[in-house]
């Protein structure tokens, strides 16, 4: 069978990015279980086992020279992928045969690499959610003083402005970022904690020595970049620590979809609009069509990684005592998945974060069909400063609004009320066409766009410069 025989998910043929295909890969998980061996046996090593430096130096030799079919036989013998790739590394190691896996349990090697990947998954996400921040920051300051018509329960609301629409998206990734630093400075090594996680093992290898079990265990989890272990385990470390890390992200997915929505919302209002290029086609029997097809496809992945987060949190639930294996198929999955379709829908936003297009006259010819009705308030104060009765006047005004209305509603006509409050003479001490200036309803939209810009924005950009404008190329 060739490539094109067999399925692909599309989370990598269309989405991901390579980094974190690479990372989720057979390969770079394989490396690990090895550098996991090896650390194993240098530390136990360190700590007094009759393990030499030239058996631990054969296993480095042989670490990056994985024979996937050899592995692939023993497990279709063994039905065990741990040992498969055991028996595999070994014989390329055999003077290291002996020693290998001293004490472990199969949880030791995944358990382990698993948090080791989660990690680093983690810090694409986190780098991913940067360059949306900073898009995003970029594009509400240039636009942070346009007034643009609010909308709430999408029904013309009071004025706001492009650049503050566009802060209220990107604080939502703020909070995401926020989330992810947390969820990784709050990661820890599963460590070194035999079968149950009593360490009755490596005690055994240490003849009752807890102090050098507690060596190896710091040893190891140094050699990888942990500062501190899970303090108490099973066989493995607690499944919340997935259902943490998935609902993480499903975070993401949550601030991915609002985004993608409005945006979608807003191509159809002729407003604002993902980028389009020149050679793109929006349909295939429509030839003027723009479909927003990126937007459209980031609301896709982010329902994807929403509608299986509950999975990790069922697969904690379901484990029985110190654990229970229907966790390995149901994470095989899940885990990498809502990564991949995580980073694709992050990559997507990044894209088109840095290049929307704003339609300034469709924004001011909206807004000039609504302020009218805003303007009303003060029309009014205007006209009972200059002596009129505000409850006749409210009144009036009233009256003038539900005419103004029906031509627009019923006839498709210009909203021509402010022309009606002008020709009744209870106005006539008023200048109508002074309310009407859009920026006068817009409070301080475009102050708070500055200071959130300034105290949010920027110190991530701080944070993150050295992988701020990463290519966000799109796969199709």
């Amino acid at each position: 069978m060739t490539r094109a025989d067999k399925y692909e998910s599309p989370l990598v043929s269309r989405n991901a990015s390579e980094e974190m295909c690479r990372i989720f890969g057979a390969r770079y998980r394989i490396t690990i279980w090895r550098s996991l061996w090896i650390a194993l046996a240098d530390a136990q090593r360190r700590a007094g086992l009759k393990i030499s430096k030239a058996q631990v130096r054969s296993l480095e030799k042989a670490r990056d020279d994985i024979d996937f079919k050899a592995a692939a036989k023993y497990e279709k013998t063994l039905r065990h992928d741990v040992m498969a790739h055991l028996h595999a590394f070994a014989d390329q190691a055999p003077k290291a045969r002996p020693i290998l896996h001293l004490g472990a349990t199969s949880a030791f090697i995944v358990d382990n690499a698993d948090l080791i990947i989660m990690r680093e998954a983690l810090g694409v996400v986190r780098d991913w959610l940067s360059n949306v921040i900073d898009a995003l920051g970029t594009f509400a300051k240039k636009h942070r003083a346009m007034p643009t018509l609010g909308f709430t329960h999408f029904q013309p609301a009071q004025l706001t402005t492009v650049g503050k629409r566009a802060a209220l998206w990107c604080y939502d990734f703020v909070r995401d970022i926020e989330e992810i630093e947390y969820r990784l400075a709050g990661l820890k090594f599963r460590g070194v904690k035999g079968t149950t996680g009593t360490q009755a093992s490596f005690l055994e290898l240490f003849d009752g020595d807890g102090r050098k079990v507690d060596a190896v265990e710091r040893d190891v989890a140094r050699r990888f970049g942990f500062d501190a272990c899970e303090p108490i385990t099973g066989q493995t470390y607690s499944r919340k620590v997935d259902a943490a890390i998935v609902g993480s992200l499903a975070g993401v997915a949550a601030s991915v979809h609002k985004f993608a929505n409005d945006l979608r919302l807003l191509a159809n209002l002729k407003e604002i609009e993902e980028p389009f290029e020149s050679g793109q086609v929006g349909s295939s029997a429509m030839a003027y069509k723009r479909n927003p097809m990126r937007c459209e496809r980031a609301t896709g992945l982010a329902r994807f990684v929403i509608s299986i987060a509950n999975s990790p949190l069922q697969t904690a639930a379901e484990q029985w005592f110190e654990r229970t294996l229907d966790d390995s198929a149901n994470k095989r999955i899940v885990v990498p998945e809502a990564f991949l379709a995580t980073d694709g829908m992050l990559k997507i936003v990044t894209n088109v974060s840095r290049g929307m297009v704003v339609y300034p006259k469709v924004i001011a010819s909206r807004v000039a069909a609504e302020l009218p009705f805003m303007a009303t308030e003060n029309i009014l104060m205007a006209a009972v400063k200059a002596g009129g009765d505000r409850q006749a006047l409210h009144e009036r005004i009233r009256g003038h609004s539900q005419a103004a209305g029906a031509v627009v509603k019923e006839q498709g006509g210009v909203n021509d009320l402010l022309e009606r409050i002008e020709a009744d003479e209870a106005f006539a001490g008023v200048n109508v066409r002074a309310a009407t200036n859009p920026k006068d309803y817009t409070g301080r939209a475009p102050q708070q766009v500055d200071a959130f810009v300034r105290d949010y924005v920027t110190p991530i950009r701080r944070r993150y410069r050295k992988v701020l404008e990463q290519s966000a190329d799109l796969n199709v």
